[in-house]
């Protein structure tokens, strides 16, 4: 064997090493990347700013009394219950507008479940979009004009067997 033809041979094991050992560490920046994220994302928890009582149109009796969240400003409000993992059953989070139109919400980044109850100015029902399907973009419109709008955990409004008219009250701490 030549002397040229052998320094070629290591030449060429070299790259393949010099090859693999990139690849590998490319592999392994993007797996430590993704744990790194992983442990980055921590879970989002519920903090009390308020009361809120449900009550029936008809005579006010008590339907449900809730802590709440109130998202109030345009961040709160783009954010809403995103990236929540679970919500107590006497949890939920209140949106709270400066105007009232038809409002629509979707469950982009929302792992949980929710009815989502849009209320007009007079904090009464005008509608309520049921079980709302985690992760689901499609558009969930109001009826009518709202300028409040409750989540709480899916299955709630049946149980409550909330209707339009009911109405809310509520304080922020």
């Amino acid at each position: 064997m030549s002397r040229n033809f052998i320094q070629f041979k290591m030449k060429k094991i070299l790259i393949s090493a010099a090859l693999a050992f990139s690849v590998l560490s490319l592999y392994n920046c993007k797996d430590s990347s993704n744990s790194e994220k992983k442990n980055l994302t921590k879970e989002i928890t519920f903090t009390k700013e308020g009361e809120l009582t449900l009550m029936k149109a008809k005579n006010d009796s008590i339907i449900a009394r809730l802590d709440i969240e109130i998202a109030d400003d345009e961040y709160q409000t783009q954010t809403g219950l995103m990236y929540r993992h679970s919500m107590a059953q006497n949890q939920g989070m209140l949106f709270v507008f400066n105007d009232s139109q038809v409002r629509s919400f979707y469950m982009k980044n929302t792992v949980i479940p929710l009815d989502i109850i849009f209320l007009n100015a007079k904090k009464e029902i005008v509608s309520i979009q049921k079980n709302a399907k985690p992760f689901d973009e499609t558009s969930l419109p109001s009826d009518a004009a709202s300028e409040y709008v409750l989540e709480v955990n899916a299955g709630l409004s049946d149980l409550w067997k909330l209707e339009k008219g009911d109405k809310i009250q509520f304080t922020k701490n």
